[in-house]
């Protein structure tokens, strides 16, 4: 049998059905520094300046390192920009600086109002515009390729709208504000999730890790944080994933129901996740994503080669099904590094993983 495409080998990855080979991908930030350059802009100029910009420096970033996604877009202040806070897009730097909310508008949760209109009209609302035209632009130019999208949970989404300090003491002293602001913002993200899909996005991420264990209790987690991750998945079509960053053990379990009873496809966690843990707690039906270090692999000066793909290995024999990282790329990747880990991904046991199978 022929190769798979990119886009055929995730589709049939989603279904469950068997593949030709582990599939080397993301639902998160993927923007990668050498096809930027290649692509002749600056760093900056690839968030805002044009749905253009941020289609081919997608496209790019996935094709020069034989990535099995474009994911769009990459930094976490659009929502939040859209509902009127200033961000800094560092237009004057070379340096990789993702863009920043200096000063938010909204200082106190009982400050927060999001009316029905901004809800209903968000992705006519700059710069929510630029990211459906951006999905097109990849579909048309990259058809080879699956596009992602993602989506910040309601809680961190509250995060950037406030400072998450703030929100993690109203939870406990203000319940009542936070859960109401948090019903907004799940609101507005189904409606953005819907946006995306309707775009044409393959599959879609629901990210929450202003939520991990270490920052929320587990108690707090399934009765604030759970319901509405399920029913903000459960309102979006598949493929969709559920990620949480930071220390996930106590919670996987839980992350599995918010996926199952919504009916997505698979959890990701990151890098303090012990993945043959949730492996025997979620059993071997489970598509579990995740994990590897997005810095100290592909990025760290002192991380040779050969430690580079020994950790690819290892989060292959943690059983994931497919090598996806634990968290966003950081694109001041060493080339010589990531072309090794997308090797091994490919190579190191090419049998099936505990959830699909091999072709």
């Amino acid at each position: 049998m022929a190769e798979l495409s990119p886009i055929e080998r995730v589709r049939r990855f989603w279904d469950r059905e068997p593949v030709d080979k582990m599939p080397f991908f993301t639902g998160m930030g993927m923007v990668l520094q050498p096809a930027i350059k290649k692509l002749g802009y600056k760093f900056a100029s690839i968030h805002r300046e044009s749905a253009e910009k941020l289609a081919w420096a997608g496209i790019e970033s996935a094709r020069m390192f034989n990535l099995d996604s474009i994911v769009i877009p990459f930094d976490m202040c659009w929502e939040s920009e859209a509902l009127g806070n200033e961000i800094s897009l560092y237009e004057d730097s070379d340096d990789i600086l993702y863009p920043t909310i200096p000063y938010k508008n909204w200082t106190e949760v009982d400050q927060v109002e999001i009316t029905q209109e901004q809800i209903d009209n968000i992705m006519d609302t700059f710069p929510m515009t630029l990211i459906p035209e951006a999905i097109k632009i990849c579909k048309k130019e990259a058809p080879e390729l699956p596009v992602g999208a993602w989506q910040l949970g309601p809680f961190t989404q509250c995060g950037q709208t406030i400072e998450l300090d703030k929100v993690l003491k109203a939870v406990f002293k203000h319940t009542d504000q936070v859960e109401r602001i948090l019903d907004r913002l799940s609101d507005m993200i189904i409606e953005i999730g819907k946006g995306l899909q309707a775009a044409g996005a393959d599959f879609i991420t629901l990210r929450e890790p202003g939520v991990a264990a270490d920052l929320l209790s587990p108690k707090t987690f399934k009765e604030l944080i759970a319901p509405r991750l399920t029913r903000i998945l459960a309102a979006w079509k598949s493929p969709k994933v559920l990620h949480i960053c930071g220390s996930t053990d106590p919670l996987v379990e839980m992350m599995w129901k918010c996926v199952v009873d919504s009916g997505g496809q698979a959890v990701s966690f990151d890098i303090k996740n012990d993945l043959v843990e949730a492996r025997k707690k979620l059993g071997d039906d489970a598509i579990i994503l995740g994990n590897y270090d997005v810095f100290k692999l592909p990025c760290a000066e002192e991380t040779t080669v050969e430690e580079a793909v020994e950790g690819i290995k290892t989060n292959i024999d943690g059983l994931v099904d497919a090598v996806w990282p634990g968290c966003d790329l950081w694109p001041d990747i060493k080339e010589e590094n990531f072309r090794a880990m997308e090797k091994t991904a490919r190579e190191y046991k090419p049998g099936p993983t505990p959830a699909v199978g091999r072709i």
